[in-house]
């Protein structure tokens, strides 16, 4: 139950889902000119996830008091869902592929396999964002990135369990 009021909440914000003046000024503080690039190429949808994932870990960092690579970790939230792009999916399609993941994984694997691509983006936009990111040498950024939807390991970084919890809370 706690995961469908998760979801909703998500698709909620997606719809009203704005990059304001501010979340701009902090982008460019966090990202290089290359960086950004992938950044705007997401939806709008991405883009508002990705900025409150960075300001969650902040949160997490200011109130854990982590010894932790701050920028590092900021990046890797800013940058995490590059593997999709505007016209990938829209929010109803994402919800489509969300639900169809979780509660029929095995349709879903039969409608990737013949195609479909927004189902196809869903689940490996991690692996596809992590090569973009290996393109502008940042291979550190694409290893944390390439596992931020793997189930969890012990020797998983620390870095790569605060994304994994601040995405899920966005």
């Amino acid at each position: 139950m706690i995961w469908i009021v998760s979801r909703g909440k998500q698709f909620f914000r997606a719809l009203s889902a704005k990059i304001t003046v501010e979340d701009e000024k902090y982008i460019s503080h966090h990202l290089n000119e290359e960086e950004q690039k992938l950044f705007f190429a997401m939806s709008t949808e991405d883009q508002f996830h990705c900025v409150n994932v960075a300001y969650t870990i902040e949160r997490f960092i200011i109130e854990d008091k982590k010894n932790i690579d701050r920028k590092f970790l900021i990046r890797c939230a800013l940058l995490h869902d590059v593997g999709r792009v505007k016209g990938d999916l829209n929010t109803f399609q994402k919800v489509f592929a969300v639900l169809l993941t979780k509660f029929l994984p095995n349709l879903a694997k039969k409608l990737e396999q013949k195609g479909n691509h927004s189902i196809y983006i869903y689940n490996h936009h991690a692996e596809i964002g992590a090569r973009k990111l290996q393109k502008l040498n940042l291979f550190k950024e694409s290893k944390i990135i390439a596992k931020h939807h793997s189930p969890p390991r012990a020797d998983d970084p620390e870095e790569l369990k605060f994304l994994r919890l601040a995405d899920e809370k966005n």
